[in-house]
């Protein structure tokens, strides 16, 4: 009696926005089919869209009603998916090496395991880079998970909370925050702390003055705001935020992390009892190097155009984690294709066809980034951006409901290639119904 032939084994490992868009739509289609055998593998049980972190931090977005969790989505769409930390790379056995998961109590879920894979592909998504800056890793948060993101949140109210119920002046760092970054992360997080603490205040903390004890700094080395974009946005962005408050120091190095504030290069302290480090971007240290796949200097795996590493066909590279060439002759800017969402997205839909084009024995073919613009939120004070490219045949700056109308229809994009419209449909509905009978900020 002849063996059935094996299936082709897909592992992907990040559940991030390119990883789960691309398991979901993997399965829907060769899993479904029995083509192929998608396995998807992350250190979480639940993913949340990474752009949303800030608004998870500031207490504006109900994390329960966005989040996905994992198992379900794998039932759902045809694969599997196994938690855990990838720790390790065999290219000869072509295996995965896995971390046992731990609980909360430090008790064993699952052992340390390996993976067999016919196609692997990376897509770990990106860590802030603090540069090896003094004090960073023992006074800073970062938002790199959503456990950070309430991390910050849960210390933001506890300062609220805090401040109401002393007996003593509030102190000149108590209720300050300094974020460190001023890239779409950090400005779009001083803006939404802008509303939400004064939200939180409002909530019966009667003893806090939010104009006078609540102040938000925002710290970038560069010379403006949003380096990476251009400068018209940098100026329109930075008139915003000081229309509310919101302190800018630009062409400001910091130097150091204190326990109760920030020194600067110039000497400068900027007392603050939360700081959060948003600036830098690299991939995570241990894709160093790994098992000798070419890797740049913050760890980013080098792929060719068709996503491929340079040292292994079968090992591919998408999002953040990996360096893909964004040549000016194909309409780039030179460099590599940016850190950003709609990369991943793009990138995703372009690894599901390569796929397809691999099991039949087609030649791959080359990625091409197309950039649509970037877009920042203010929270509800107003939206900007500038839509490039395919769209208009060229640069136009938007600002207002329009370009709010655009920031929320990249998050909805991501939900369509994971649950289809009629699911999106009734969420969003039932999400706007819970907002009229909930506050609009999480007061815990």
């Amino acid at each position: 009696m002849s063996n059935p032939p094996t299936r082709h084994r897909i592992v992907i490992v990040g559940g991030g926005a390119g990883g789960l868009e691309l398991a979901t739509s993997l399965g829907d289609s060769l899993g479904r089919r029995g083509r192929a055998d998608i396995t998807l593998i992350d250190k979480n049980r639940t993913h949340v869209w990474k752009p949303k972190l800030h608004e998870i931090a500031s207490g504006s977005m109900d994390l329960s009603a966005h989040e996905v969790d994992y198992l379900a989505q794998a039932h759902w769409h045809h694969f599997r998916f196994r938690i855990g930390e990838m720790i390790g790379l065999d290219r000869t056995r072509r295996e995965v090496r896995v971390a046992p998961y731990l609980d909360d109590e430090g008790r064993e879920v699952t052992p340390e395991r390996v993976f067999g894979y016919d196609t692997l592909v990376i897509a770990l998504g990106s860590l802030s880079n603090d540069f090896g800056t003094p004090g960073v890793a023992a006074h800073a948060l970062k938002l790199e998970s959503k456990a950070d993101a309430q991390r910050f949140h849960a210390r933001m109210v506890n300062a609220c909370i805090r401040a109401h119920a002393q007996a003593t002046p509030v102190r000149p760092e108590q209720l300050h925050v300094a974020i460190i970054g001023a890239g779409a992360t950090g400005v779009e997080l001083a803006a939404e702390l802008h509303r939400t603490t004064r939200e939180v205040v409002a909530f019966g903390l009667d003893r806090v003055d939010a104009d006078k004890d609540i102040q938000v700094s925002l710290i970038e080395a560069a010379d403006r705001v949003l380096p990476a974009l251009p400068p018209r946005l940098s100026q329109a962005t930075v008139d915003l935020l000081r229309k509310l408050g919101v302190e800018v120091h630009t062409s400001a190095k910091v130097a150091e992390v204190l326990p109760d504030g920030v020194r600067l290069a110039d000497g400068r302290i900027l007392p603050a009892e939360l700081v959060v480090w948003a600036a830098g971007v690299k991939a995570a240290d241990f894709l160093k190097d790994i098992a000798g796949l070419e890797t740049n200097r913050i760890n980013q795996l080098v792929v060719r155009p068709t996503l491929q590493t340079t040292r292994d066909d079968d090992i591919f590279a998408i999002g953040d984690c990996a360096a893909c060439e964004w040549p000016q002759a194909n309409g780039g800017k030179g460099g590599l294709v940016p850190p950003r969402a709609q990369a991943s997205h793009q990138q995703a839909s372009h690894m599901a066809a390569q796929i397809y084009r691999r099991l039949s024995g087609r030649p791959l073919k080359p990625y091409r980034y197309r950039d649509f613009g970037s877009l920042v939120s203010l929270g509800e004070f107003s939206t900007v951006g500038n839509m490039m490219g395919g769209l208009i045949g060229g640069s136009l700056m938007i600002e207002g409901a329009f370009a709010r109308l655009m920031y929320v229809s990249l998050y909805k994009m991501h939900e369509f290639a994971l649950h289809g419209f009629f699911k999106v449909a009734l969420d969003t509905l039932a999400r706007l119904i819970t907002r009229r009978t909930e506050p609009h900020v999480k007061l815990h």
